[in-house]
């Protein structure tokens, strides 16, 4: 038996928990000051943009592939293990095209736009994109009414999903499976140790044999045995900072600090009280980096601003550039100009500094610290990939 302790519990921490609760032979422990889906995830939109994003290859496109593809098979599975209703929208996601964008729609000069380049590479793939023009947009969209629109793709495949539902519906399943969850706990640290000693089962007297990985300890590397907690030590034979921007605290405690600085986003509630278009085809709408997310019964989810700071103080939001997005939104479905505001929100995104997002693996220096964090703008999309790689790393030692 090998024993898995999980800091943090929003939708990536979730999604490893469940994943690894899949696996036989692991104990699975989660420990959060917060309850679960409260901070970056609990303000997300939940917009997969995994097909029609301009990725199309490496580990930034593989990643977006395999979550996209598990995604499909996740949700309803959860929902049968829970029996809770998880919001997932199935329609596609349509992105609108201002006259700068694609210039190359008009073929005159026999050039292929970049559109068009990623329509053929997906399509290759297995995953189709559509071109549309501003007659097809009107035809099927009729929402939308901007003159500076001068076409739109459309992503069949990709998907939105309500990520605090999500986050619900996986700790549900996970304890199904018999993961430990601990909120309200804080963590104070892990103490690293040149030789493991004997384990305790989550901080009780039983001992436990280490797992073969981690009978010697290689080289330099450090082994962490247990972390501490206002509620006592937990020993493990795994740690999986999944921290968000708590990751650079306890990271900088080991002396391998993992920069992660907060991006605030804000977001909007709004009611119309009917659909726009075709209440029969809803897909998110995205154009300028503005999403129009469609959450049932003539309400929308508008976001969102994207706000850095100047130092590392709070980010107070910005009214201003909150209504700008309002107005975007507006700009592209004039309907939504007689839209209440049933309210608005905001979050902090967390951002790796000096190096590109997520930070998935190994912590330097130590032989039994796996990072997943960091995840920006996409924790939520790269949540299953996520979970899969750190399965990877623990089955299979693979770093």
């Amino acid at each position: 038996m090998s024993y898995v302790v999980i800091i943090g519990c929003g939708v990536v921490g979730a999604t490893i928990a469940y994943e690894l609760s899949n696996v036989k032979g692991l104990e699975i422990t989660v420990v959060d000051q917060q309850p679960p889906a409260l901070a970056s995830t609990g303000a997300a939109l939940g917009v997969l943009m995994g097909i029609i994003s301009q990725k199309t290859k490496g580990k930034a496109w593989q990643m977006r592939q395999t979550s996209i593809q598990r995604y499909e098979t996740l949700i309803p599975e959860l929902e049968a293990v829970t029996d809770r209703k998880i919001l997932f929208n199935r329609q596609g996601i349509l992105m609108l095209l201002p006259e700068p964008s694609i210039p190359s729609l008009e073929k005159g000069d026999g050039e292929i736009s970049q559109w068009e380049k990623l329509q053929q590479i997906r399509n290759s793939q297995g995953f189709p994109l559509e071109i549309w023009d501003t007659a097809k947009l009107k035809q099927i969209c009729p929402q939308v009414d901007n003159d500076k629109i001068v076409g739109a793709v459309y992503s069949k495949c990709d998907r939105q999903v309500d990520p605090t539902a999500l986050t619900l519906a996986l700790v549900d399943a996970a304890q199904h499976h018999g993961v430990t969850f601990k909120f309200g706990v804080q963590v104070l640290g892990i103490e690293p140790h040149p030789l493991p000693p004997p384990l305790s089962r989550g901080g009780d007297t039983e001992p436990h044999s280490l797992s073969p990985s981690h009978e010697r300890v290689g080289g330099d590397e450090k082994f962490c045995y247990q972390l501490e907690t206002t509620e006592g030590k937990i020993a493990a034979d795994w740690f999986v900072v999944a921290a968000g921007l708590g990751s650079s605290l306890l990271t900088a405690q080991l002396q391998q600090m993992i920069d992660i600085r907060p991006v605030l986003g804000q977001a909007l509630h709004l009611r119309l009280g009917y659909s726009l278009g075709n209440p029969d085809f809803q897909p998110v709408i995205t154009g300028d980096d503005v999403h129009i997310v469609p959450v049932g019964g003539g309400d929308y989810w508008i976001g969102a601003t994207v706000e850095f700071s100047s130092n590392k103080d709070e980010i107070p939001p910005n009214k201003e550039l909150l209504e700008s997005v309002r107005q975007q939104a507006i700009a592209f479905c004039p309907d939504l100009a007689k839209a209440t505001t049933i309210r608005t929100w905001s979050g902090l995104r967390p951002r790796p500094e000096g190096r590109p997002a997520p930070v998935i693996g190994k912590l330097p220096g130590y032989s039994n610290i796996l990072l997943a964090t960091g995840h920006y703008r996409n924790g939520v999309l790269l949540a299953p990939a996520t979970a899969d790689a750190i399965r990877e790393m623990i089955v299979h030692n693979d770093f």
